[in-house]
């Protein structure tokens, strides 16, 4: 007796519940339609017209993704909002440059294709577009039985901005006695989420919906909280910027040095800013030294502007009235390329 016919269901990838996945989210792409994009939803490719207001415009793109915060959301069965961290993520990562966003590209991968879930992560990702003013112009949603274990999925972005090519921020611009200006972050951001969660689930030993230490909030609530964009706070103000680091994975050390050259060194004063309750939870809970605690977390430094002293007021006040309250954070002075942090006394 032979066996039954084989189809791609039996397979594990169901094409009716990608071709559902897709008609959830096409209002949702086509809500994040800017003036330069061009053609409609469901084509091989997206299009989009080039600004013709810079004199030498310059491509910057970027890539990334969310890494393991995708298992709170998972977790915590709140999947809207890690789409809009990615957008923010990908966004602040070309604004380093100066660059403005034109579109965005996004890739989500199943075990088991849910079409409520993919719905929820497209949701988030055209709120990120609609907030930065970023054309969603297309993307893959890949079933993938065999390579993901169902409820897990992945989730990736690609990001492409522009830039006047006389107007690019970067090291080179820095000087010696340059002030650094700190913009605070909503918390975790995107890095840092496999000590964080180990932590929460082996030391202070809480599930998703627990409440978190010293908030008012829940866990999920606490590592869900949205990835901030500073497109708004920054882009007024850019003409009066040098450089900008972007502190994701590595923290300030691995991020702050980014931006410096090679004969300048960053000296930031951890003294100036009170680290947010769910860093100093962490910390505690984990027994996680200082020095660690900086590679690992932003700790509540979630972007790091670079302006000369007369700038400085003028950059913090464009930021304010945006909703990024900044401060004075620390100096460049002379040496070798890296970062010093002083912390207070006995930390």
């Amino acid at each position: 007796m032979s066996e039954r016919p084989l189809d791609y269901r039996s397979a594990g990838v169901d094409i009716e519940a990608a071709d559902d996945a897709k008609h959830r989210i096409k209002r949702l792409v086509e809500s994040t339609f800017t003036a330069g994009a061009r053609g409609k939803f469901g084509g091989f490719g997206g299009l989009f017209r080039m600004p013709d207001d810079v004199a030498h415009p310059l491509l910057v793109s970027s890539a990334d993704g969310v890494g393991t915060k995708i298992k709170v959301a998972i977790e915590a069965d709140r999947h809207d909002t890690v789409g809009h961290d990615l957008v923010n993520h990908c966004v602040n990562d070309i604004l380093v440059q100066g660059a403005r966003p034109l579109f965005f590209l996004d890739y989500v991968a199943f075990g088991a294709l849910v079409p409520s879930v993919v719905e929820a992560v497209v949701a988030g990702v055209a709120s990120g577009c609609r907030e930065n003013g970023c054309a969603l112009m297309g993307g893959e949603t890949a079933e993938m039985p065999g390579l993901y274990t169902p409820p897990d999925y992945d989730l990736a972005g690609f990001i492409v901005g522009y830039v006047d090519e006389h107007t690019v921020l970067g090291a080179e611009r820095v000087r010696e006695g340059d002030v650094l200006l700190g913009l605070p972050s909503s918390g975790l951001h995107t890095n840092g989420y496999s000590l964080a969660r180990r932590i929460v689930a082996d030391r202070m030993r809480l599930g998703a919906h627990d409440p978190f230490p010293g908030e008012s909030a829940t866990v999920a609530d606490v590592l869900l909280r949205v990835h901030r964009s500073y497109l708004a706070a920054l882009v007024p103000v850019l003409g009066r910027v040098r450089a900008m680091a972007h502190i994701t994975g590595g923290g300030l050390p691995g991020n702050l040095n980014r931006a410096l050259p090679d004969s300048l060194d960053a000296v930031v004063d951890a003294r100036t800013w009170p680290v947010p309750n769910v860093f100093a939870q962490l910390q505690h809970a984990g027994e996680v030294a200082t020095d660690e605690m900086f590679r690992a977390f932003n700790m509540g430094v979630g972007m790091v502007v670079i302006v000369a002293p007369e700038q400085a007021d003028a950059v913090l006040q464009g930021a304010a009235e945006a909703g990024v309250h900044g401060w004075e954070l620390g100096r460049v002075v002379r040496g070798t390329g890296r970062v010093h942090i002083e912390h207070a006394e006995g930390a």
